[in-house]
């Protein structure tokens, strides 16, 4: 009897120790996922060399990708190329790898280097963005950020030293990415990439020679502003050109 009644409570025990585990396990995998770094097991790996004497912050997309961030002056950057696929309401972007169909379009779209699904590769050169997405108003930056105007670019020159020598301030050091970046220091941690462009029907020209960025400055009803960095010249400079070109884009954060 005395067996029976050790042997009936041992199997309760039992029983109730699995009850607890089952329930700890459930809780564990019912938890919400952090709204503010989502999980992405799909982030890739950059190759970008940033300035090793600088502290830099985080931020993260929509689609979980996580960026490191900058403070030059009184502004805050990203201090790597944009890549994020959906809009902030979470609608798609299309992903546009035809020349004409790029070429033809009007609405948002994005293209990655040479139409690569290699994630180490966009992790390293983002993602190429037509002006239309940037003006899109479901917003491709998260709260908080935006797409830079000419005036947030003019004052980032300006405290580096103006158009003329900035350039070398906001380039990635050494020839592992830009074919000869010239007298480039980092010193700002800006860590340009050069990711060339998409010129209408041409898919990622000069990657190697060019870092280009859109502006959020419509110049007129086919045109907006944008900023190019070249591999053999210290200036920065500016321009306008079709919003059907893919370029790269730099976030800023907004100032209370």
């Amino acid at each position: 009897m005395f067996n029976q009644k050790y042997i009936l409570v041992k199997k309760q025990n039992i029983y109730s120790t699995l009850l607890i585990v089952f329930i700890v396990l459930s809780t564990i995998s019912c938890e919400p996922d952090d709204p503010v770094t989502p999980s992405n097991t799909l982030n890739g790996k950059t190759t970008a060399v940033f300035n090793p004497d600088k502290k830099y912050g985080k931020m993260s997309d929509i689609d979980g990708n996580i960026y490191k961030t900058i403070l030059i002056g009184d502004q805050t950057w990203m201090a790597e190329n944009l890549r994020v696929t959906r809009f902030q309401n979470g609608d798609t972007i299309p992903n546009i790898t035809d020349n004409e169909e790029w070429a033809a379009l009007t609405t948002g779209a994005y293209c990655n280097y040479n139409n690569t699904n290699n994630l180490d590769t966009i992790a390293t050169y983002g993602r190429l963005y037509n002006w239309y997405a940037v003006e899109d108003s479901r917003k491709l930056a998260p709260k908080g950020w935006h797409v830079p105007t000419i005036a947030d670019w003019t004052e980032l020159i300006e405290y580096l030293g103006g158009d003329t020598i900035a350039s070398n301030a906001l380039k990635e050091v050494g020839t592992y990415h830009w074919e000869d970046p010239f007298e480039s220091n980092n010193s700002s941690g800006f860590t340009a990439i050069p990711s060339g462009w998409r010129y209408l029907s041409l898919n990622s020209s000069y990657v190697g020679f060019y870092g280009s960025f859109w502006t959020a400055s419509e110049f007129d009803m086919t045109q907006a502003g944008f900023l190019y960095l070249y591999y053999f010249s210290s200036k920065v400079n500016k321009g306008v050109n079709y919003k059907a070109n893919g370029y790269s884009i730099r976030l800023i954060k907004e100032t209370n």
